[in-house]
């Protein structure tokens, strides 16, 4: 009895471990706060995200409602160019009249037409607006 409880440890402890292995980009902070902009009516956030992924050179950025509709906002690119563990800041301009709708910032990993592949896996990272 005490050696099937063994085994069944030892296969949830390698589960558990395999399953943490999933690479994904990150994206800071978590919880940003939009600030006033110099341009009237209009508030930004600074946003910076990370690249975890060998796979993915290309994010997309995007802005959601709490039912996850999208809002309209300006960046300088809504899809960006990142690199292996390479790192970019990003900054997302939104009307206030909007900000109270605003719920998610999100990137999602993009891929080049001809680099799909059957297994090729998108992630999508949000960070939720104080």
């Amino acid at each position: 009895m005490q050696s099937n409880n063994m085994i069944r440890n030892c296969v949830a402890a390698a589960a558990f471990l395999l399953c943490g292995s999933a690479a994904a980009h990150e994206m800071t902070p978590s919880l940003p706060k939009l600030i006033p902009s110099y341009v009237d009516g209009v508030s930004y956030a600074t946003m910076k995200i990370w690249n975890r992924r060998q796979d993915v050179t290309y994010y997309e950025i995007m802005i959601f409602d709490e039912d996850w509709n999208p809002i309209q906002f300006a960046t300088s690119n809504k899809i960006i160019e990142i690199g292996y563990l390479e790192t970019r800041s990003f900054e997302i301009y939104v009307r206030n009249f909007d900000i109270e709708k605003l719920e998610y910032i999100c990137t999602t990993s993009k891929f080049l037409k001809d680099e799909v592949t059957a297994s090729s896996i998108t992630s999508r990272i949000c960070s939720r607006i104080k």
